[in-house]
């Protein structure tokens, strides 16, 4: 899978992230998970569980290989970054997860995609702590492939660095 910039990709300010608190941010365009993307991602993880890699086999016992799960999870930046751009915006940090389900199996050849909303914004040092509030939809399925709750450390285009106070809070 390549970066790509979506068809409803929008632009905020930095400033303006806290006027979003509530807002879904719509969803992102539809891509295709491959077997060569589980195979990278077996090979990046050492997870070559043969449900993911053994497509006969895999096929034969759920109808096409499993997509891992940490997979379509580690989707989520790529996918959030093709739906929205925050203009002032000097970096962001993966803070965690509060909660996160996988609650459907993405099958190779599945289409998937992101479904996204601001929970909160809270001033944290010179920047934010951002919570959304995500969801994988698959294709033609009613239960997404995972919901979670996400959190972003978020700062303002400046020159110094992030203070470790910031983060360590």
């Amino acid at each position: 899978m390549k970066p790509f910039r979506g068809a409803e990709h929008r632009q905020i300010s930095f400033s303006e992230l806290s006027s979003l608190v509530g807002q879904e941010l719509g969803c992102s365009e539809w891509v295709e998970i491959t077997q060569a993307d589980v195979d990278k991602f077996a090979d990046a993880t050492g997870d070559h569980e043969w449900i993911h890699v053994d497509v006969p086999r895999a096929t034969k016992a759920f109808g096409a290989p499993v997509a891992h799960g940490y997979l379509t999870l580690a989707l989520l930046p790529m996918l959030s970054q093709s739906m929205i751009e925050t203009i002032g915006m000097r970096n962001g940090l993966n803070y965690g997860l509060d909660r996160c389900r996988f609650t459907n199996i993405v099958h190779v050849g599945q289409r998937v995609r992101l479904r996204q909303m601001i929970v909160d914004v809270t001033p944290r040092g010179d920047g934010f702590l951002v919570v959304k509030d995500v969801s994988i939809e698959i294709e033609n399925e009613k239960r997404p492939a995972l919901v979670a709750e996400v959190l972003f450390l978020l700062f303002p285009e400046s020159d110094g660095d992030v203070p470790a106070e910031v983060i360590s809070k």
